[in-house]
């Protein structure tokens, strides 16, 4: 049942949301009490209301003195809740250890740390962080039956696009014991997460280092090797006197002359992912590909570098997981 229309929920909304905001700054840890705690009848506590007008408006009016008392001891029930559902909130200390990246559509894992310095254990928390309109896929919420000490929990929070994601707000909630009474916090966390581009995935064989020995065009070659035996190196125009079996036979089949094959043993073989050598025709296509490049390599293992079209410094080479997140990192903060 809608009680405001459209027209005045927007304004009354954007109001009370200004107002929570003003009681609650923004800190990476937080601890909630009577400023920032808020208390109201639950969609069934509102029943109860109802219930309790009616049965004090009816012992009145017919001076029933039994009706008087069932409403007095509801009365004393939701009072009982009332300080029960507040407590349950109130006290609570939440910091935020870790935001994770994400690439745009997946969800940012957000850390936390509880604490509750009460003696008795707080029931049925639930913790999430609020989605920006209705479009946007909801958040999943995250239920503690029960706290006492210390508890770590994450939260996921879904991204729509690249670059600096600010946290929504996190709502706090419990309707313990009754259900009567709704006990909630807001906290606005100052840190923000970042999201790198969506994966694009390409032709990669068309981007790498080729391996196939007649496929390699003349003067292609590895990079920081060694003269050996293991690993094909370049081609070169065939000198009389060399050894036959070094012969591309390939290219004499197909009628391009006689090469010479050379061999060496890789010291350090890398790669470079260079925006401008991304096939893609838009800039944050160019962008989802060196990530997709990045992931690829990461995983692998092979040494590589990146670079970007604002890059000034030459560009670092590294390899593995950790490289690979600085790499993400950087598509995610770039213009």
């Amino acid at each position: 049942m809608t009680l405001l229309p459209q027209s005045l929920r927007s304004p009354i909304s954007s109001a009370l949301t200004g107002w929570f905001a003003s009681r609650a700054p923004k800190s990476d840890y937080a601890k909630l009490n009577l400023r920032n705690v808020y208390i109201f009848f639950s969609r069934e506590g509102m029943l109860f209301a109802v219930l309790l007008l009616i049965t004090f408006i009816a012992g009145v009016n017919y001076g029933n003195n039994l009706v008087l008392g069932l409403c007095f001891y509801l009365i004393s029930i939701w009072l009982i809740s009332f300080h029960v559902t507040f407590a349950h909130v109130s006290g609570l200390q939440v910091q935020l250890l870790e935001i994770t990246t994400a690439q745009v559509g997946d969800p940012i894992w957000v850390t936390l740390q509880l604490r509750s310095d009460s003696r008795q254990p707080r029931r049925q928390l639930l913790f999430s962080f609020e989605s920006p309109d209705k479009k946007t896929k909801q958040n999943k919420p995250v239920l503690i039956p029960r706290l006492q000490g210390e508890q770590t929990i994450r939260l996921p929070v879904m991204t729509t696009q690249r670059g600096e994601f600010e946290l929504p707000r996190l709502k706090i909630k419990t309707v313990y014991p009754l259900g009567i009474m709704q006990a909630w916090s807001y906290v606005y966390f100052a840190r923000s997460g970042w999201v790198y581009p969506k994966l694009q995935a390409f032709d990669w064989q068309s981007h790498k280092v080729a391996t196939s020995l007649d496929d390699v065009p003349i003067g292609g070659h590895y990079v920081q090797s060694t003269q050996g035996q293991d690993d094909f190196e370049r081609l070169d125009n065939y000198i009389e006197g060399e050894s036959l079996a070094r012969v591309s036979w390939g290219h004499v089949a197909r009628g391009q002359g006689m090469f010479t094959k050379h061999f060496a043993d890789p010291v350090g073989c890398e790669q470079t992912l260079d925006y401008y050598a991304m096939p893609a025709p838009t800039h944050e296509q160019k962008l989802g590909q060196l990530a997709y490049g990045v992931t690829v390599l990461g995983a692998s293992g092979t040494p590589f570098q990146m670079r970007l079209p604002n890059d000034t410094a030459p560009p670092t080479i590294g390899h593995g997981d950790s490289f690979a997140n600085q790499c993400l990192l950087a598509l995610a903060k770039a213009p």
